[in-house]
């Protein structure tokens, strides 16, 4: 059976961004088996399961698999777990990956087994495209170095940090996404102009943000095999 790692974040996942490939990825028959840096439960961010914000159908959808998921109320410690046991490792986006998952030397680890070589696959969502600029080859290279990727673009961070950087919630983001991954040679276009954008690039698959997780999701079955 075909196996996935999802590695979320304990800071405040995006909703559509886990709960889409995860439902979808099961849909298809995947096995899934979800981990955190600490082995708490996942913390699903506010403004995503906010109605006024994502809609009430969405927001009810998220809430619903969030709190009644086995595999996302019981997880793993991300030390515990082995990215090679897997045949794809998933990185939800959200904010919250900054001050966790991307920092995470373990979730750097599973990341570069994932696309080491072999028949594995990432998929990496909007700020989780973040552990890209962070994640070192055995030479000291740069995991995306020369690698075309997509994610969540400046543009769109402009409309949610004020001019010191202060999130909506009073925390201060440590840094865009954008600029961290293009600072260490990686290939970045977001799309703007797309509904969606989803880069694939040898085993490493990137996806802009909540609206192209089920297309990235997609997009990671069909790499799979498993259409």
């Amino acid at each position: 059976m075909t196996s996935a790692l999802f590695i979320v974040s304990e800071h405040g996942y995006w909703g559509e961004e886990c709960i889409e490939p995860l439902t979808t990825l099961s849909d298809a028959g995947v096995d899934i088996t979800v981990a955190t840096p600490t082995g708490g439960v996942p913390v699903v961010d506010e403004r995503s399961v906010d109605p006024e914000n994502v809609g009430e159908e969405l927001a009810e959808h998220v809430m619903e698999v969030h709190e009644n998921d086995e595999r996302l109320q019981n997880p793993e410690k991300l030390a515990r777990v082995d990215a090679r046991e897997y045949d794809a490792v998933v990185f939800p986006g959200g904010h919250g990956t900054e001050w966790d998952v991307n920092q995470d030397r373990h979730a750097r680890q599973a990341l570069l087994q994932a696309v080491a070589g072999g028949e594995s696959k990432a998929l990496v969502v909007c700020h989780a495209v973040g552990i890209l600029a962070f994640t070192r080859e055995a030479d000291g290279s740069f995991l995306v170095d020369g690698r075309n990727v997509t994610g969540f673009p400046n543009e769109w961070e402009e409309g949610i940090v004020d001019d010191d950087d202060l999130m909506p919630d009073g925390r201060k983001l440590p840094y865009w996404v954008e600029d961290e991954v293009k600072a260490v040679g990686g290939v970045w276009d977001a799309e703007l102009d797309a509904d969606t954008s989803v880069t694939v690039d040898g085993d490493l698959i990137t996806a802009r943000g909540p609206g192209s997780s089920a297309a990235g999701a997609q997009t990671l079955l069909d790499e799979l095999g498993e259409l």
